[in-house]
Formats: C-alpha cells, sequence, structure tokens
C-alpha cells in the first residue's frame, strides 16, 4: 500500500499547462468560497485507510475479482492507494496504483471534456444538430414526424432517442470509423424521440468521437491525449492495448465452473470514445483532482485544461435518470437517492443532500467506477478485471466509510460583508424597531407587506418567551445574501431568517422569527 504525504492541491500552471490566456468576468473581488474549517482532515482520514483495503480485499474474495487497483483523492491529492490481487492470473502480477486496466465506459466523461474544449474554442455548439458534422445522419428516420433533430447535447447526455445499447455496444469497440459510418447510413432504430427521455446509448458516444475527428482535424484519441491527458500528466494512459508493456497491462477475466476464463482484449476502434481508455490509478487521479478543483467557483487562476466553469456544467445533470425510493446506505438505512446524467458523468443527491459525481465502467474483462463527493473534497477511484465487476456498490461502501470515520464535513461558506453588516443593523432595532422605517436598511417592499407594529408585536412577544438575551449566536449564510442566526435567551431561543433584495447594496426584504426550544 502507498500513503503519500499530506499536500493539498491548488490548481496551478505547474499541475497543468496553460491552454491559452483565460478570459474573465466582471467579478467581485472579495468573494470568499466556502472552506474546510478543519486542518486534520487528512489525519482523521487515516484510520480509515486500513478498513478501506480491508473492504476491497473482502470484495475480491465475494466477487471473485482476480484483481483490484483502488486510490482515494482528497482536495486534489491521491493520499492512498493500493491492489488487490492479480493483473494476470498465470504470471501472478500484482495489482497496484500504476497497473493499467482498460476503464470502460469511465472514458465518457473525457470524450465529453473534448466536446466543451471544442465549443469553448469556438468550434462548435452542444446544440448544433449532429447531423451537421456527420452527414450520414441527415437520412435517419425518427420515431415521429414532429421530432426535434438530434444535437451533440442529445448525444451527451443519453437523450438522443436509440435505444439502450449494453452489452451489445461494448462487443464494438474496435469497429473502424467506416464500420461507424455504414451503420449510421443503413439506419438506426428509435426508441424515443430525442430529447424525451434518458437512454443508455453507447452508440452516442461513438457519433461525438467522429464528430471531435471531425472539427479538430484528428482522430479523437489523438485530441482527447494532447489536450487533456499530456496537459494533465497522464503519460502511461493509453488507447491501445499492444502499446503497453506485459507487466503493466491488466488482463481481463470472467468468473465461470469455479475458474477464471480470459477474456480477448479488444482493440482500439471507433467506439473507444464511450469506453476504450486503459489508464492507471496513478494516472486517473490526476484526472479526478481536475474534476474537484471546480469546486468550489472561485477567484483563484483558471489554468486547467478546460475551464471550471466548463467542468461544473459537466457535472450538472442535465437529464434525470430515475428516483430510487428504497436505496440504502452502507449500514443499511433507508436514505433514497435521486440519479441523473450530465455530460459523460453520473449525478445522484442522496437523502442527506450529499452530491457524488463520477461514472462506472463496464466491459467484457472489466469493471471500474470513479466518485466524488463534491461538497466534501473526497473522491474514490477503482477498477477490478473482472466483467462488469460492480464496482459502483463497493465503492459506495467506502465513501460512507471515510465520510464516518473521517468524520468528514461539507465546506463551510464565510459570511458576506453585506450579510454581517445587516445582521449587525438588524440586531440594534431589536425588539421595539425604534426607527426602523428611517434606518434604510430595508427594502421597498418590507413595511408594505407588513407594518412595523405589527412586526413589534411579534419580536416583542417572542423575547417575553425567550427570557433575557443572553448571546447573539453567529450567522450561518445560505449564500451570500440569505442567512439566520439565534438570539439566544434564558428559557428559549430566537431563530431570525433574512434575505436580501438583489440590489447593490442589498437591502432587506424578508425577516422571519420563530420560538426554537433550547
Amino acid at each position: 500500500m502507498k500513503l503519500l504525504l499530506p499536500t493539498f492541491l491548488l490548481l496551478t500552471t505547474s499541475a497543468f499547462a496553460q491552454t491559452g490566456t483565460t478570459r474573465t468576468v466582471p467579478h467581485v473581488t472579495t468573494y470568499q468560497p466556502p472552506v474546510f474549517t478543519d486542518a486534520d482532515r487528512l489525519k482523521r482520514l487515516e484510520a480509515a485507510f486500513p478498513v478501506v483495503e480491508k473492504i476491497y480485499k473482502d470484495a475480491a474474495e465475494k466477487r471473485h475479482l482476480p484483481g483490484i487497483a483502488f486510490g482515494i483523492v482528497l482536495d486534489g491529492k491521491l493520499v492512498y492507494s493500493g491492489g488487490v490481487g492479480y493483473t494476470d492470473v498465470a504470471k501472478k502480477i500484482p495489482a497496484n496504483a500504476k497497473s493499467l486496466f482498460r476503464i470502460a465506459s469511465m472514458t465518457k466523461s473525457l470524450t465529453s471534456m473534448a466536446i466543451l474544449k471544442l465549443r469553448d474554442e469556438g468550434k462548435l455548439q452542444l446544440d448544433d444538430p449532429a447531423e451537421k458534422y456527420i452527414p450520414e445522419l441527415k437520412s435517419h428516420k425518427y420515431l415521429t414526424a414532429d421530432a426535434p433533430r438530434i444535437t451533440v447535447r442529445n448525444l451527451m447526455t443519453h437523450s438522443a432517442g436509440f435505444p439502450e445499447d449494453n452489452p451489445w455496444g461494448d462487443r464494438q469497440l474496435d469497429d473502424s470509423d467506416t464500420d461507424l459510418l455504414k451503420l449510421i447510413k443503413d439506419g438506426i432504430s428509435n426508441s424515443n424521440v430525442p430529447g424525451f427521455a434518458y437512454e443508455y446509448s453507447n452508440l452516442g458516444f461513438a457519433m461525438l468521437g467522429h464528430i471531435i475527428n471531425v472539427v479538430s482535424g484528428k482522430p479523437y484519441q489523438q485530441y482527447i491525449t494532447e489536450t487533456i491527458l499530456k496537459p494533465l500528466g497522464m503519460n502511461d494512459t493509453q488507447w491501445e492495448y499492444t502499446k503497453i508493456p506485459a507487466e503493466k497491462l491488466a488482463l481481463g477475466y470472467r468468473w465461470q465452473d469455479d475458474k477464471w476464463l480470459e477474456e480477448p482484449l479488444l482493440h482500439d476502434g471507433s467506439y473507444g470514445a464511450m469506453g476504450g481508455l486503459i489508464t492507471s490509478i496513478d494516472d486517473f487521479s490526476k484526472y479526478v483532482a481536475l474534476h474537484q478543483s471546480a469546486w468550489p467557483p472561485s477567484n483563484a487562476p483558471d489554468n486547467g485544461p478546460i475551464k471550471r466553469s466548463s467542468l461544473r456544467e459537466m457535472q450538472k445533470p442535465w437529464t434525470l435518470s430515475g428516483l430510487n425510493a428504497q436505496a440504502k446506505n452502507s449500514a443499511g438505512q433507508l436514505c433514497p437517492e435521486v440519479t441523473g446524467y450530465g455530460y459523460g458523468l453520473r449525478w445522484g443527491q442522496n437523502c442527506k443532500g450529499q452530491i457524488g459525481i463520477g461514472h462506472t465502467g463496464g466491459l467484457p474483462g472489466f469493471g471500474s467506477q470513479w466518485r466524488i463527493l463534491t461538497d466534501y473534497g473526497v473522491g474514490i477511484i477503482s477498477y477490478a478485471n473482472l466483467t462488469y465487476a460492480g464496482m459502483g456498490a463497493v465503492n459506495a461502501v467506502v465513501l460512507d466509510t471515510l465520510v464516518g470515520i473521517g468524520k468528514l464535513a461539507p465546506r463551510q461558506l464565510p459570511v458576506s460583508s453585506i450579510l454581517a453588516q445587516r445582521k449587525a443593523e438588524l440586531v440594534k432595532l431589536l425588539p421595539d424597531w425604534t426607527k426602523a422605517e428611517q434606518s434604510g436598511i430595508f427594502a421597498e417592499n418590507f413595511f408594505p407587506d407588513k407594518s412595523v407594529a405589527i412586526r413589534r408585536k411579534v419580536v416583542q412577544d417572542l423575547y417575553a418567551k425567550a427570557g433575557k438575551i443572553e448571546r447573539v449566536g453567529e450567522l450561518i449564510p445560505e449564500n451570500q445574501l440569505r442567512g439566520h442566526f439565534l438570539l439566544e435567551g434564558t428559557t428559549a431561543n430566537i431563530d431570525v431568517f433574512f434575505t436580501l433584495t438583489p440590489e447593490n447594496p442589498a437591502l432587506i426584504q424578508q425577516l422571519d422569527f420563530r420560538e426554537v426550544s433550547k
């Protein structure tokens, strides 16, 4: 196992190559982004590492996985990695963080990133008809006469109307570009009209690979390698397995008749854009770090191979894929989750409000997953060399374990100067509201919505129940212009919630008080 020294990564030109001058918009230079307030995050997380290793060892034994490689990424740094079992069963080559596994559909987000990069360079638009770049689609027969034409965005979000094509698509990996275009020209069956529903389509991502070829003037593999992989320092990552030394390459297996049968490796081809990438934990952790760097939005230098705003755009759920009302956490407790799909990324939010971003991967011989909790700064990657190994379920347990043992908490938003100012001004007026209407801190709607006399009575009644106010609590912000705090009395507390207007300077437009038991 490898334990790395604690380093918290801020993305700079030393981490990612410059891609040209970053254009910024007019912005508030005093903005303070949310921050982690615990300086011992990594130290506490280290207590979970032996537990995580055991989880993977147990999974390998229970699921008959020949080998597993895994890594934990905290605040943009690979802080722990390891391996279980073998990448080559016959030669007993141990799996580790440098082993190169085919990561299957985890590739899809890199294809989407390349499309966004071309968009950011002004070379295409996401709402362009896909047939603009794939003329063979012009003859596509849609399901209905009123169907909209398939767009680039539809292909990125699995909403083009093509049928779900697992596991058929997995076997097309080494098809040529000619094969792909012939399939399109000969006609594609529809399951829906474009934009109507989410339905997972490997074919759609093969088309995105072709669009990258056309727009960039280079094979998509070359474009992604030159503009994303190399700038990130992912120098061991490959598309074609024959270019990888045998001692580094993970072979794929199927468990059948109580033994491992080796799966033939497919060569790189037109469908590689949906699932062909071969990479290590060491390399892919740099890609995970890039996605972590998108959070929170900030005024820090934006020097990655793609803009942080485009990363957040990728991670947004553009199509909803489901609601699992019976979902459970690793402890077996009911915790419903809603799921969606971004641009080559899966999105989910559970009953605790935790948002996870990442993607699974599955091909004959392989199964993988990566996932980050955007507000917690933690992520997990794992690969296994068994057909459809189901690493997503294992990683869910690992993430719960990391958050629980590490006592990880989300970033906390600092109080904006205007919120702090309005709170101080408000507290001085309470409970009598003396000269409140002349104070200049309330918006024009405030007193017409509810008179000062009514507001005074509500507050004074609450003060009577609370007793002597002994302390004014810290302001807890929800965003830059909304928050609440407690007035702590001898017998009860009063929760004070207020929200400000879009004016500059912002004024109080809403103010609510409620009794809170001590």
